[in-house]
């Protein structure tokens, strides 16, 4: 039935408020009432309507999230009240020093403060105008930042039009701070989105909100999983609140998404066990936070405090324990990879980073120490995030003697005295010689690993011991160990021995897409060892193949491609594959995409908690029949399969027109495949 304008605003404005309800419920109150199915349908209605009556389309519509054009530069903006930065407390007696001042200036013994979450992310400032959003405005220097509207727009969880609660007018003029950042699950994801397209990685969340914010081009932006969450508000009279944790609430009810373990504090001590519990729970959260921030919590406190030109006086950052640290370089060595890449790796003199004892990190390679001309003797930043390796941040040059010596990694291997060399396009010095001990050790080690062939009991000392005895010299010696020459090996228990060899034989039943990941091709992961296991019946017709075979199969490109011939056709590589087969180790595909499978060439990518079977499971049954498995949403996937809690995949999918089903409508499908 057609609609006339006027019919279809109404309905438009219907199917606005909709969605808008449904947002504040998902972004808001972490309580979403429709699936994203149905979400999905009510915004393509919306967006037929608009596309129909080009006269109802709003830059405050809810189908209006990607932003236009790039734009050349960023232009400046004012801010009307100074975005202010905070002073910093290291340690309770710092904190306790802000208490006591605060104390005198308001003549009091004891002051309610409110304590909630730092974000390490990108300050912003949202202005609505009428409940709609008309601008977001970066820090800057304070006074003037630059304004990234466009980008601010492509934010999921950003309002572009405020949630009125009843009975109250918006205000002509809204300003809301906040943060922007990245979770860390979505941040890594990101980068092997990146590391996959063969892009640069971010070096950390808060890096990379940034840049994503600072984008010319708001569909880049719009790409990046950022989120918001807000914590002030430079006139909260507008909004009725006389407190920071009355403020809190009203965001919430405005729309507005806020992290809810704020707390209000009546002691300084309440505030300390806050704090405590935080850093203990760190490391667990989804986010990255560098400490949290306590504020004097009635407004008309606050106004007798004031502000000095930099920062309140009514409130401070209480930072946890550094990620980073300052030491000293005694020694530069070299470690030698599986691939034989050539690692500088710094000896510091051992300083505490988040309660664990570094006295080892990173240099990457030549070009980082020439970057940041490191030295020996150097005092430097060094940095540890999580379970990332240790690595030197910066050099500071003011604190040299003249006594530090500049760095050049060797002409040849540490361990074997090979001429080390330098791949053209590369930055990594490597040893060229197979046989290098240190490339063995890193070989086997990798080859006997959890996600390769699992060998239970096959760690680091029995790797070493193993080398270093000269009894194993590749991975198909392991399946030659006998019995009687390990139990004779010093502090070799009989027990150890046999749990050992049974371990070992118990791969030769591992699968053909273990047994290829384990042979440690340069490029090929779990992802890719999968796809060539479908597409090649055993080692030997995989050996047998040529680039251009390998390039045509989705998901590998000519660099790849090169990579795994180059390897099939060494020498050494060969002997070792003809070695394997020799002991038993030859596993086969019953079943290869040359099979009638009814998945075949089909692409999924799976998102959300599945309730029917795990996420594993149901990647594994895709796979036997044929299907390959992505961990993001291109124009190439044909299904995205969705559970509880999917996130932003469906959205792509359905701007992209990708197939979306939900875990019974594929449950449907793969039964109706009368396998």
């Amino acid at each position: 039935m057609s609609l006339d304008e006027a019919t279809a605003a109404l309905e438009v404005e219907r199917l606005r408020k909709i969605i808008r309800d449904h947002d504040y419920q998902y972004f808001v109150l972490d309580n979403p009432l429709v699936s994203d199915i149905e979400y999905d349908q009510l915004k393509r209605q919306l967006e037929t309507l608009e596309e129909q009556f080009p006269d109802l389309q709003s830059p405050d519509s809810p189908t209006q999230r990607v932003g236009g054009q790039p734009s050349e530069a960023f232009e400046s903006a004012a801010h009307r009240a100074p975005m202010l930065s905070l002073s910093n407390a290291f340690d309770e007696a710092e904190v306790a020093e802000f208490d006591e001042r605060l104390q005198r200036l308001l003549e009091t013994e004891q002051i309610e403060y409110s304590i909630e979450p730092k974000f390490d992310g990108l300050s912003i400032e949202l202005v609505y105008e009428q409940g709609s959003l008309t601008q977001g405005i970066t820090r800057g220097d304070g006074q003037v930042g630059e304004e990234v509207t466009s980008n601010v727009r492509t934010i999921q969880n950003v309002p572009l039009t405020l949630r009125v609660p009843e009975g109250k007018t918006a205000p002509e003029r809204l300003e809301v701070r906040g943060e922007v950042y990245i979770d860390l699950k979505d941040f890594d994801q990101l980068n092997q989105k990146r590391s996959d397209a063969e892009e640069p990685t971010f070096a950390n969340p808060r890096n990379a909100a940034a840049g994503s914010l600072r984008q010319l081009d708001p569909r880049i932006t719009a790409e990046r999983p950022l989120k918001f969450t807000g914590y002030d508000v430079p006139n909260p009279e507008l909004l009725e609140a006389t407190s920071q944790t009355e403020l809190m609430e009203k965001l919430r009810e405005w729309g507005l998404p806020v992290n809810l373990s704020y707390k209000k504090c009546a002691t300084l001590n309440d505030a300390f066990s806050f704090y405590n519990d935080l850093n203990e729970q760190r490391d667990t959260l989804p986010y990255e936070l560098d400490g949290v921030v306590i504020k004097v919590n009635h407004f008309l406190l606050r106004k007798q405090l004031g502000t000095t030109s930099r920062s309140p006086r009514w409130a401070i950052a209480y930072k946890f324990p550094a990620h980073q640290a300052t030491t000293t370089i005694n020694d530069i060595t070299v470690q030698v990879g599986r691939t034989g890449v050539l690692t500088p790796v710094a000896e510091l003199e051992p300083v505490s980073l988040s309660g664990v004892t570094v006295k080892r990190a990173t240099l990457h390679n030549q070009d980082e120490i020439d970057s940041k001309d490191v030295r020996i003797g150097d005092t430097v930043w060094v940095r540890r995030a999580g379970d990332v390796i240790p690595e030197v941040v910066q050099v500071i040059v003011e604190k040299r003697t003249g006594e530090e010596k500049p760095y050049r990694l060797p002409t040849h291997c540490p361990v074997c005295d090979s001429v080390a060399v330098r791949e053209e396009g590369e930055v990594a010095l490597r040893c060229p010689n197979a046989s290098c001990p240190a490339q063995i050790k890193e070989s086997i080690r990798h080859f006997a690993s959890r996600d390769a062939m699992d060998i239970e009991g096959l760690g680091k000392k029995w790797v070493e011991r193993l080398v270093d005895e000269h009894l194993v010299q590749s991975v198909a010696d392991l399946y030659r160990l006998e019995k009687d020459i390990l139990v004779e090996l010093e502090r070799m228990a009989e027990k150890s021995v046999d749990n050992l060899l049974a371990a070992i034989e118990a791969t030769k039943t591992r699968s053909l897409d273990r047994l290829i990941f384990g042979l440690g091709i340069r490029h090929v992961g779990q992802n890719l060892a999968e796809i060539l296991a479908k597409y090649f019946e055993n080692l030997s017709s995989l050996s047998q193949t040529d680039v251009d075979t390998l390039a045509a199969i989705d998901g590998i490109g000519p660099k790849v491609a090169q990579s795994i011939v180059d390897f099939l056709q060494d020498e050494h590589n060969q002997a070792l594959i003809q070695a394997l087969q020799a002991v038993g180790v030859d596993p086969h595909n019953e079943v290869t995409l040359s099979a009638d499978l009814p998945l075949e060439g089909k692409k999924f990518v799976f998102t959300g908690t599945l309730t029917q079977m795990g996420r594993s499971e149901a990647q594994k049954l895709v796979k036997s029949l044929g299907a390959s498995v992505s961990s993001s949403v291109s124009k190439k996937t044909d299904y995205v399969i969705i559970g509880e809690s999917p996130g932003s995949k469906a959205d792509k999918a359905n701007k992209l027109g990708v197939t979306v089903l939900e875990e019974s409508a594929f449950h449907k499908m793969i039964s109706e495949l009368n396998l």
